[in-house]
């Protein structure tokens, strides 16, 4: 049985990667490190429901309990508009470290379940880190149990995010720029 350590960016985008890939006889491992997201009580969410599901699941998780938050600006700050390279890349470089460091036979992440991310990207990038850090990167698209692993998630009550977990899909998801505000108001 070979042995798989996949990034767990939370616990909705967890269910059908950790299903598939213990269908195909992975032996697989977890490990929460998601410094992009913010503000700190969305990542304790995501940290504790990650946790609270593993556990149901018999899944052991390495968890990067530290609120990182410094590490990620420092390196996306002047680079916004290449945020997502910059996060996968963060998040994929730490999981290729530990999977070479804990001799696992490869490496791959939950990202590639979202309809919502650069799937090319991160699969670009994975297998280019797998060189880099000689672990091969596992790329499947786990894209098609995305609805139903959506529908699971809410049976089991889980706490589900509504963006991607930076600042800067915080705001896309939320901030509506009033049209021609009145200044004479200030701010208030």
């Amino acid at each position: 049985m070979k042995k798989l350590l996949l990034h767990a960016c939370c616990a909705p985008c967890s269910i059908h990667p950790l299903q598939t890939l213990r269908e195909k006889n992975f032996d697989v491992y977890g490990l929460f490190y998601n410094p992009n997201i913010h503000p700190y009580m969305e990542f304790k969410k995501r940290k504790d429901q990650l946790a609270d599901y593993a556990g149901q699941q018999n899944w052991k998780v390495i968890f990067e309990h530290q609120y990182l938050l410094e590490e990620y600006l420092r390196e996306v700050v002047h680079r916004e508009a290449r945020r997502c390279q910059v996060c996968y890349h963060m998040r994929l470089e730490k999981t290729a470290q530990i999977a070479k460091k804990g001799n696992f036979d490869a490496f791959s992440t939950t990202l590639l379940v979202s309809p919502f991310q650069k799937h090319d990207l991160i699969r670009e990038m994975g297998e280019n880190l797998g060189e880099q850090y000689g672990i091969p990167f596992y790329y499947q698209d786990f894209r098609p149990g995305f609805k139903e692993a959506t529908l699971q998630s809410k049976e089991m009550g889980m706490y589900r995010q509504s963006y991607c977990g930076c600042i800067y899909s915080e705001k896309e998801r939320y901030y509506r720029p009033e049209k021609n505000p009145d200044r004479s108001k200030g701010d208030q």
